[in-house]
């Protein structure tokens, strides 16, 4: 069982969280192979953990990835990430990368911590640039789902940007059938992605 909270590295500075847009299911799993393949070959001391989650439709990737810190991401990024991109970007060719969001964990709302999660539904909120607004919100989101009381609802986890232009959630449900019934009841969200855990 893969849960959030169990692949929080506690000395993270910095969580960098990616859509990678491949495609197909099986150019999806080519290239996160390829990527978790190459980030153990060029071994960044300061990268503490990479995850990767695939679409639950199979056309591409939200690749999770702790460092230690900022700083020590941008020096990885001028000393070693173009020949880590080339070696993915070798065998999977025309990987789209519409956007990184550097982020912070700022909390989480657990509603079951040992229930099995099949989809984590991520869902970018913008909230205006400042950091209070993030917060704010943040807090405001998470009353509001323990006050629901959704069904199938395990946790979710909001992320920080660290511009301060949006939050990003995270949330863990136990099948789609829960998510279903809130849009049905309530309807359709903001745009989000559904993912399930790759490795």
């Amino acid at each position: 069982m893969t849960r959030i909270a169990a692949l929080q590295h506690p000395n993270a500075g910095i969580t960098l969280m990616s859509r990678w847009i491949t495609g197909t299911p099986e150019r999806s799993r080519a290239a996160a192979d390829a990527l978790l393949d190459a980030s153990t070959g060029d071994a960044a001391h300061a990268q503490l953990a990479l995850h990767v989650f695939e679409d639950a439709d199979g056309a591409g990737l939200l690749t999770h990835a702790q460092w230690t810190s900022a700083e020590d991401h941008l020096a990885f990024v001028r000393e070693g990430r173009a020949a880590r991109v080339t070696r993915v970007d070798t065998l999977v060719p025309g990987i789209e990368r519409p956007g990184l969001d550097r982020t912070h964990l700022y909390r989480s709302t657990v509603f079951d911590a040992d229930g099995a999660a099949e989809l984590f539904v991520v869902t970018r909120h913008d909230t205006g640039g400042r950091p209070e607004d993030q917060r704010a919100w943040a807090d405001a989101r998470a009353a509001a789902l323990t006050d629901a009381g959704y069904e199938g609802l395990l946790a979710a986890h909001f992320h920080l940007t660290v511009g301060g232009e949006r939050v990003v959630e995270i949330a863990e449900w136990a099948s789609a059938a829960g998510i279903a019934d809130l849009e049905a009841a309530h309807g359709p969200r903001v745009p989000h992605s559904r993912y399930r855990f790759y490795r």
